[in-house]
């Protein structure tokens, strides 16, 4: 592939991420409505379900290829990609947003390592634009803000290696299969594990604090017109988004991809400043600078 071809691909790749971090961030702002009238693991078994029924019509109109070339292959992406999510919700119990974000966002550099393990090489300049999207990140949430850091906010590190595994597997191990098989998969492992979550609470019934406290350890309760409508927007979103995800990773190689995943977040503080009037502090402002400065290092230097 010729260098030309490589930057279009990156420059595409970046695309897609944009498109998914701008669905994603507007979708997730609203888990703070859900939150407060329905749990954790019954939106992700219903969330799931939405999702897979709206790709199960689309198929055959859209010409959506859902079958997978290699099942294992497209299972352990899955597991992977889900695991790491789910990580991330379980450390959301003891840690604050901010903690247990800083952990995921480490996904990156996970990828370079990775990456390197594959074979690919990495370079000092894409390095540098991994740590300083990092730092960028960490600026803009200030994990350790709140409340102490210990061990536990070791744990969030897991969800950011999973995660990273299952955006390395995307190409590595499933550059074969459609986006459509790849997102399918990913929201069928959510919604198995949603509802062993719903089997587990039902068996212990846990106290469950009101509202949003209650997010993690609620079980299965009577789902309301609005819990159904925030949860459709998220099927719906969040379906798109990760087809958008998925595409970018399979279109160029995952060291590279990885760095412009940082978008995310500056997008995420533009919808929240947008819908709930947050704003932004000093740091989060020089960090944002920061993170998009680190994906327009990786957009020049692929080109």
């Amino acid at each position: 592939m010729s260098m030309t071809q490589a930057g279009n691909r990156t420059l595409a790749a970046a695309l897609c991420i944009l498109g998914y971090a701008v669905l994603i961030g507007f979708v997730d702002n609203f888990v703070r409505e859900i939150a407060l009238i329905g749990g954790l693991w019954q939106f992700q078994l219903m969330r799931s379900a939405m999702a897979a029924a709206m790709m199960g019509l689309l198929a055959l109109p859209l010409a959506l290829r859902l079958r997978p070339v290699n099942f294992r292959a497209v299972a352990a992406r899955s597991l992977a990609h889900g695991t790491g999510i789910l990580i991330y919700f379980g450390s959301l119990g003891f840690l604050s947003v901010a903690q247990a974000s800083a952990g995921l966002f480490a996904a990156p550099i996970f990828v370079l390592l990775l990456a390197r393990f594959y074979g690919h090489r990495i370079g000092v300049l894409r390095l540098l634009a991994a740590l300083v999207g990092f730092v960028g990140v960490l600026m803009v949430l200030q994990p350790g803000a709140q409340s102490d850091l210990d061990w536990r906010s070791l744990v969030p590190l897991a969800a950011g290696a999973f995660y990273a595994l299952g955006n390395v597997a995307t190409r590595e191990w499933c550059a074969q299969e459609s986006a459509a098989t790849l997102t399918l998969g990913f929201f069928i492992v959510l919604g198995l594990a949603g509802a062993l979550g719903l089997a587990v609470l039902a068996v212990t019934a846990p106290p469950v604090p009101e509202g949003a406290a209650g997010f993690l350890t609620r079980g299965w309760l009577w789902p309301s017109p609005a819990f159904l409508g925030w949860t459709l927007l998220q099927a719906v979103g969040s379906m798109l988004a990760i087809a958008l995800l998925v595409t970018g990773y399979q279109i160029a190689e995952a060291s590279r991809v990885t760095i412009f995943e940082y978008v995310l977040l500056p997008v995420v503080a533009g919808w929240s400043y947008l819908l709930w009037q947050e704003p932004l502090s000093l740091s989060a402002a020089i960090g944002i600078v920061l993170i998009i400065g680190a994906g327009a290092l990786m957009v020049l230097r692929s080109r």
